[in-house]
């Protein structure tokens, strides 16, 4: 978390913005509290994207379908101001770290995390499927880490399945190299299928700390991962089976969601289950400690 800077806004809807959380290419995350004492994390659009009708649509289409999520192992949408001069989204704010910065700050997880952490990302998956969207971002840095799961998050390019748009085809660029399936990065769209590829990748990242495809440009990273296989040798041997059928080339090969988290969660019956006894290693345990005590010290 980083302070406010002069520029950022203090106020949005009933929302007290606190901290600064984040950047990315749509725009600014914020620590923020609601009138009622909740905390919540607000996205706030780019005012280059603001300006653009087009993107003003899409975001509130995209703010309708992301509503409709809610369910376990995701953060729900809380509120949001789509016609003001800066578009924004609540959502509920989770005091833990991202999959990528538990990797970086940690290494890789061990096994059973790591089963947890994908029986838990699959359900949350079929879920989404189940209402005809398609997350089409899922990778580390959208999968947050708490004591009792995970959360999948950034739902802003998810898009239904049925009668929409292409994203594409208004020149906003849709997945992240080295999660997009070899048929999103050809140009022939995302299915529910591109997100358990992503999922696939999103595994070896955790367990390995690696990219399951090499490359040190974006070109060639995304040419590994139509036309190379994935590196699955520092997986645990009984991890690399199921992941690398996630990472099978055909679409229509790859298991469904729920059928992978079975498969994840094997005798236990499901990442709940996966759950009750704790998954997270000591040392990330003790930092989501320093997060909630830092998290209540704040006005």
């Amino acid at each position: 978390m980083q302070p406010l800077e002069p520029e950022d806004p203090q106020q949005l809807g009933e929302y007290r913005l606190l901290r600064r959380l984040g950047a990315g290419g749509m725009g600014r995350v914020y620590l923020a509290r609601s009138g009622t004492g909740r905390t919540v994390a607000v996205k706030v659009v780019h005012p280059h994207h603001a300006v653009d009708e087009e993107f003003r649509r899409r975001f509130r289409r995209e703010v309708e379908w992301a509503r409709r999520v809610g369910g376990a192992w995701t953060a729900p949408v809380l509120d949001a101001g789509t016609e003001g001069r800066v578009p924004w989204v609540a959502t509920g704010y989770v005091a833990g770290p991202t999959l990528a910065q538990a990797v970086a700050e940690h290494g890789p997880l061990p096994e059973a995390t790591v089963r947890a952490l994908g029986a838990g990302l699959a359900e949350a998956l079929a879920h989404v499927h189940g209402l005809g969207l398609v997350h089409r971002d899922v990778k580390p840095s959208n999968v947050l880490l708490t004591p009792d799961g995970i959360r999948l998050i950034d739902f802003g390019i998810a898009r239904a399945v049925e009668g929409a748009a292409s994203l594409t085809s208004t020149g906003v660029s849709v997945g992240s190299p080295g999660y997009m399936a070899p048929e999103q990065i050809l140009g022939r769209g995302a299915t529910a299928a591109s997100d358990v590829f992503a999922l696939g990748a999103v595994l070896v990242f955790a367990g390995t700390g690696e990219n399951p495809f090499p490359g040190d440009t974006s070109a060639a990273l995304l040419y590994h991962v139509v036309h190379g296989e994935a590196r699955l040798g520092g997986l645990p041997e009984a991890l690399r089976g199921t992941v690398a059928r996630a990472l099978g080339k055909d679409p229509a090969g790859r298991p469904a969601p729920d059928a992978l988290a079975a498969e994840l969660a094997g005798s236990a019956g499901g990442a709940e289950d996966l759950l009750r006894s704790g998954w997270l290693p000591a040392p990330l345990v003790e930092q989501l400690g320093r997060r909630a005590a830092e998290l209540l010290e704040l006005e």
